[in-house]
């Protein structure tokens, strides 16, 4: 015949029934003495403070902005005041000096250490050619259009306009050049990022002459 096995736990030896044996008790005691009673009731009354998250948002230390410049300050050089206004910053607008070394090329980015809050951050300047009614921005070549007489586009020649950095630039017109050919003038473009200067394109426009001749005269 087989012996009946019993669960460990609820053998009355076991340490899981001698605990569940204390539990019992505690509980007995709390509930029949009325101080312990009252002390169990206010802690159950007691509203429970949730865990503080984890703040999630990251302050942006780093700002990226372009700056816009006139096409004479990439070859001479200059100084701009940027201002940064940032709505993390509770100080207000932040103010940096710019200094752009003569023969800074478009494109260029200057990296300023940003102050409290943001230490250890940085604001990225990217300096851009703003538009200019003379010259076209491409690269660092520069691209203008000139006029001249259907006489000067026929047997050629020259012209002259004014460069960039001022200076009077011969232009040479091939003879019977077509409207829209280009003429490239080397090396008086705007700043290369490796050093240099791009191209002058200049493009030749005219107006073609049209005769009309009436029969019989």
């Amino acid at each position: 015949m087989l012996a009946k096995q019993q669960h460990p736990d609820l053998n009355p030896g076991s340490s899981a029934a001698v605990a569940r044996t204390q539990e019992l008790n505690a509980a007995y005691k709390t509930l029949s003495d009325a101080e312990l009673r009252a002390a169990y009731d206010r802690e159950l009354d007691v509203p429970k403070i949730p865990a503080a998250r984890p703040c999630v948002a990251k302050i942006q230390r780093n700002l990226a902005q372009d700056v816009h410049l006139r096409l004479e300050d990439f070859l001479r050089g200059t100084k701009r005041e940027v201002r940064i206004s940032d709505p993390a910053n509770p100080n207000g607008t932040e103010i940096y000096e710019l200094v752009i070394p003569p023969g800074t090329a478009p494109g260029t980015r200057f990296r300023l250490p940003r102050g409290e809050p943001f230490a250890g951050g940085f604001v990225q300047l990217r300096v851009k050619a703003q538009p200019d009614f003379r010259f076209k921005v491409r690269g660092s070549d520069l691209g203008c259009d000139l006029k001249i007489k259907p006489e000067l586009a026929a047997r050629g020649g020259a012209e002259m306009i004014r460069g960039l950095a001022g200076a009077k630039l011969r232009v040479p017109i091939p003879r019977g050049v077509s409207r829209g050919e280009i003429v490239r003038i080397a090396g008086e473009g705007l700043p290369r990022p490796r050093g240099g200067r791009g191209d002058l394109l200049v493009r030749i426009t005219y107006r073609v002459e049209v005769r009309i001749s009436c029969p019989g005269k």
